[in-house]
């Protein structure tokens, strides 16, 4: 893992104020685009900081808690839709042509072996460090070192959005059962009951979601994951492509890269990160507020405000993609506005 973490850039957020205060308009009233520009800047260390072309990393793992149950969709669904990713068909493929984002597509632990069709793939990035997690009732999801291994294969890929060129960063994920993962992780390091975290992932009944919230419980009795330890929770309740995630978010703070969270899952990745390096909470600017319940509790955890609210529960990182045209504006409001001096206006008779 990156350690230290650099510091934000407070000389070049103050010029970012400097010139946000001169631009033909009233002080502070493009409000939290103003506050998004300014945190942009402390970020990248520069006055005018700029976030396109965005890097697009999708993790994809399994997770041997999906033979409870707890999904609707069975395993051999993550490894069709990593293909899908590959070859362009998902919805995070559509944003990613949108915004003309660098995607890779990282398997760190699917189970069904992919097509043979796939090997080599440019988009396709092979970092498997195990063929999914143990069933969270019958043993530790991972051993510790796998999930160490994890997030070494997320830093990697910020390494290479960054060595790529990209200026900003949107972790996603794919793997059948992982809400559940999430939900038994963000309970053990909050301390939170079940019951108030457990969504209907990828769109159960209500007889399963009370199995699924049933099944957490048990597994969280039986690992008894220690909340003081992030690695030990991550091992016993977590994800692959959440270690992934978590590694990656820190490997993009190391490079100055400002870094957009998704929804519930990602959330909870930057929690178990933040976790690890306090400092990297600096970097998080958080794309948007998922519709699985337990994604208020994480945000809440990270004293984090999304920056829109949809309803989406998809993954993938297509919420963060969603918010990317935002930090984009509050780029190019720094960049193309003109001051009050370019425009030959009067600061002084402009009013709110």
């Amino acid at each position: 893992m990156p350690d230290p973490l650099p510091l934000l850039d407070s000389v070049a957020a103050e010029r970012a104020v400097r010139r946000l205060d001169r631009l033909t308009k009233p002080p502070g009233s493009l409000g939290r685009l103003e506050r998004l520009a300014v945190e942009l800047a402390a970020i990248q260390g520069e006055a005018l900081p700029r976030v396109a072309p965005p890097a697009m990393l999708v993790f994809a793992a399994d997770h041997g808690v999906a033979v409870e149950g707890v999904s609707a969709f069975p395993q051999s669904v993550t490894a069709q839709m990593v293909a899908n990713f590959a070859t362009g068909g998902a919805a995070i493929n559509v944003f990613a042509r949108q915004h003309g984002a660098r995607l890779e597509v990282i398997d760190v632990g699917v189970a069904t072996p992919l097509p043979e069709a796939l090997v080599g793939h440019p988009r396709l990035v092979n970092e498997r460090i195990r063929a999914g997690t143990a069933n969270l009732l019958e043993g530790d999801a991972m051993g510790r070192d796998e999930g160490l291994a994890a997030m070494a294969a997320g830093v990697r890929g910020a390494e290479r959005a960054a060595a790529a060129g990209c200026r900003s960063l949107i972790v996603g994920e794919m793997g059948i059962a992982n809400t559940t993962a999430s939900s038994a992780l963000l309970a053990a390091l909050t301390g939170k009951p079940v019951a108030g975290l457990v969504g209907p992932g990828t769109g159960i009944d209500a007889e399963r979601l009370a199995h699924k919230q049933a099944v957490i419980e048990r597994a969280l009795a039986a690992r008894r994951p220690d909340p003081a330890d992030p690695l030990d929770a991550l091992a016993k309740v977590g994800g692959l492509e959440i270690a992934a995630m978590a590694g990656a978010l820190l490997g993009g703070a190391r490079q100055r890269l400002p870094l957009i969270v998704d929804g519930f899952i990602a959330t909870v990745a930057a929690l178990v990160a933040c976790r690890l390096r306090p400092g990297l909470r600096d970097f998080l600017i958080f794309g948007h507020r998922s519709r699985e319940p337990g994604h208020d509790l994480a945000l809440r955890a990270l004293d984090a405000r999304p920056l829109i609210d949809f309803e989406l529960r998809l993954g993938e990182g297509t919420g963060a993609a969603l918010a990317f045209p935002l930090l984009d504006s509050a780029c190019r409001l720094l960049a193309e506005m003109a001051t009050f001096d370019d425009a030959g206006i009067d600061a002084a008779r402009v009013d709110g």
